[in-house]
């Protein structure tokens, strides 16, 4: 995908004609992982809002703590790196047939974008696709220009981000402290309102809804640009060198990131920013490795094969993963949030009875169809 103006040697990538089968397992753990954070939002009293009044991404106790050192962050970064491995992949297909760069793929950003923008509006205040979409074109843009080029954004996003996090941190440590209290207005907007004052709701608070993408927009270019890298490195190959790439990964990932996560976990309330968005990308690359790990040595069976159903229907997972926890917990569908909510049981049972719903169903899909429902749609409006 690279010349000495545009792409670099691949010597080890697959062939743009084929699967990855380590990539669809990626996706699949990436769009779990995912929910492994997002549930407790949508079981929390506040739903969405909550992380915007100063409580935590997850309810605390037992199940909380575990559930933040394995997901925070973590699967997100995944889900970044991805869609840059998917990006790349994009572009190499495009310039082995010739096509110009980025030509038609501003009009899958466009649609991603659009996607997006349904999905946070209609049900998820903390939607990744408008952010990726966004993203996307940037890169894109970039993969036409130098390595040296690319190395410099990367590396300057990279800086910038550590940068506004540690602002931030700072800010957070400095300011005049964080004491959540009950929002009774709103904590009846997720048990009792409608889906059209849930809609309302997100518009009338769309800016701050959105601003995780906006100060995050440095890290999401610097991993969808660790994603172009590995994927020309051939990291997610079968060949020795991939499984090489792999092991670093692994024990780097995991040996470096896993101690500092625990650190942070357990610091105080001002690191929260610094562990989801600086030592979750560490331990991320370190669950790539582990995964890799995993698949190259354990038979592939049922739950494999199901993880791989739903990384090839990723999008459509994870659309759907919001709208079932969102017919389980709030008001206007079965609300048990406001039954449950406090229960520590509530939220790894919710997780566990989704996750598996998507691997099956996934898999009873794909049977039938060749791709997910979304992914459908987006080719039959791109075509």
């Amino acid at each position: 995908m690279d010349t000495t103006t545009a792409t670099a040697p691949e010597r080890t990538a697959a062939p743009a004609a084929k699967r990855l089968p380590l990539l669809d397992v990626l996706r699949g753990v990436a769009i779990l992982g995912t929910l492994g954070t997002n549930v407790w939002i949508f079981t929390s009293a506040h739903g969405e809002a909550g992380p915007l009044l100063g409580y935590g991404i997850t309810g605390g106790g037992p199940f909380g703590e575990v559930f933040e050192l394995l997901a925070n962050g973590k699967f997100l970064s995944m889900l970044t790196v991805l869609f840059g491995v998917g990006l790349a992949i994009q572009y190499r297909s495009a310039e082995k047939k010739g096509r110009r760069w980025p030509g038609r793929y501003h009009w899958r950003a466009l649609f991603l974008f659009a996607e997006g923008t349904v999905h946070f509006v209609l049900l998820f205040a903390w939607d990744v696709l408008m952010g990726y979409a966004v993203t996307a074109i940037t890169v894109a843009w970039l993969l036409k220009r130098s390595e040296r080029a690319q190395r410099a954004v990367m590396w300057t996003a990279l800086s910038l981000h550590l940068a506004i996090i540690a602002l931030i941190t700072a800010a957070t440590a400095l300011g005049p402290g964080n004491d959540p209290s009950r929002d009774a207005e709103v904590a009846a907007l997720y048990a009792d309102g409608s889906w059209l004052d849930q809609v309302r709701f997100r518009l009338d608070h769309a800016l701050v809804f959105r601003i995780e993408p906006i100060i995050t927009f440095p890290m999401l270019v610097f991993l969808f640009l660790v994603g172009v890298k590995l994927f020309r490195a051939g990291a997610f190959g079968t060949e020795d060198a991939g499984r090489r790439i792999r092991k670093r990964l692994m024990v780097w990932g995991l040996g470096l990131g896993l101690p500092l996560n625990i650190a942070v976990q357990f610091a105080p309330d001002d690191f929260l920013y610094a562990e989801r968005y600086l030592v979750a990308p560490v331990v991320m690359l370190g669950y790539i490795g582990l995964t890799g790990f995993l698949v190259e040595r354990l038979r592939r069976g049922p739950v494999m094969t199901a993880l791989e159903s739903l990384g090839r229907t990723a999008l459509s997972g994870y659309i759907l993963q919001n709208l079932l926890a969102s017919v389980v917990c709030y008001g206007w569908g079965l609300g048990l949030a406001a039954q449950y909510g406090t229960q520590a049981w509530f939220a790894p049972a919710l997780w566990l009875g989704i996750s598996a719903f998507l691997l099956i169903g996934s898999r009873l899909w794909l049977r039938r169809f060749s791709s997910g429902p979304a992914e459908a749609l987006q080719k039959a409006v791109l075509r």
